[in-house]
């Protein structure tokens, strides 16, 4: 359930506990601050949204984005031993902000922004696939 708080959380669904919750939530928050729109935790099976901000309608299809950014399950595989090195994360770019999805393992989560310089978007890629390792 969505608090009154301008940084609401979600209740923890998708498998997650509290505290897993949490920590994610805390880990974007302290790499982006208040440029955070949204973050939502995706595996093959599951999607939830986790965090929304306050001054955002809770519109979006979360299940047609889960169909997108699942695909990352297989392109991390996919790059797996390019001369490009190891896959990392994706950005993808709309006119009122960032969508940066970040898969580890068999889980993922997707974080939307306001616009933000291309060094933050690798210290939230980071912060988000730490906690998703440690889940």
């Amino acid at each position: 359930m969505y608090g009154t708080d301008p940084h609401t959380l979600g209740m923890a669904m998708a498998g997650l506990s509290s505290d897993q919750t949490a920590r994610l939530i805390r880990a974007a928050r302290t790499s982006v601050g208040d440029e955070l729109r949204s973050l939502t935790y995706f595996t093959e099976d599951t999607v939830e949204q986790l965090y929304l901000r306050s001054d955002l309608d809770r519109t979006a299809d979360l299940v047609g984005f889960a169909e997108n950014e699942r695909g990352g399950f297989h392109s991390k595989s996919l790059y797996r031993g390019t001369q490009l090195g190891s896959y990392d994360f994706t950005i993808r770019v709309f006119d009122n902000g960032y969508l940066t999805r970040v898969i580890a393992g068999d889980k993922g989560v997707w974080v939307t922004t306001d616009g933000m310089k291309i060094d933050r978007f690798e210290e939230l890629a980071s912060a988000m696939d730490s906690v998703l390792r440690a889940l």
